[in-house]
């Protein structure tokens, strides 16, 4: 498979707190603190496992077959990836607890702003928590967007051979036929990434 990678990851861990240190101030200003993120953002990330930020993003001819599944989000509504036939779904693989989880959702909910009226919708997916768990993070955090409730693992399954293991947060682009059109591993580090990413697979046989 011929794939694009690029690593967003800055290369020195010191420019990493310092160029963070500056985009929380900005992004966070008359915010309520989250402890557990502001320590992800200063470098601490308690063991947490994940992603270093790399995006991967697949060409039309090399992606794979569409993605097919089914869950209940957190209201409890029945989601399926027929609902996203012909729109660019945006899947985000999240928990309550996980740090970088919480640095990324406005970034995520930005995103969703700038694109979901040019036909891009976006479903989380929460891997370990229950429902209040997951409505409170929503209103904490700003998050207008739904997310299926996981926790028997069933729509990780679906997604096996795009989301590896401990990798969360993972991001996802589908394109208008349910296809993986690229990845992010990991926090994504700017909404501006993730809106090209979507407005390029949006734009797709245009």
């Amino acid at each position: 498979m011929s794939r694009s990678t690029r690593s967003l990851a800055p290369r020195r861990r010191g420019l990493l707190v310092a160029a963070v240190a500056v985009a929380a101030a900005m992004l966070f200003t008359g915010c309520a603190t989250d402890p557990l993120a502001d320590q992800y953002r200063q470098g601490s990330d308690k063991g947490f496992i994940s992603g270093d930020g790399t995006y991967t993003e697949i060409l039309p001819a090399d992606r794979g077959e569409p993605i097919e599944f089914t869950g209940s989000t957190e209201t409890g509504d029945t989601v399926s990836s027929a609902d996203f036939l012909g729109q660019v779904l945006v899947v985000n693989f999240w928990y309550a607890e996980c740090a970088p989880c919480r640095a990324e959702a406005p970034d995520l909910e930005s995103a969703y702003q700038a694109t979901k009226d040019d036909g891009a919708s976006f479903l989380g997916v929460n891997v370990r928590n229950q429902a209040e768990t997951a409505i409170s993070f929503a209103k904490t955090h700003g998050i207008t967007f739904p997310s299926v409730i996981d926790t028997d693992s069933a729509l990780q399954l679906a997604f096996t051979s795009d989301v590896p293991p401990n990798a969360v947060p993972t991001t996802l682009v589908l394109d208008k036929e349910g296809r993986v059109a690229s990845r992010i591993l990991g926090q994504l580090r700017s909404a501006s990434i993730l809106e090209t990413l979507v407005r390029q697979t949006l734009a797709e046989g245009n």
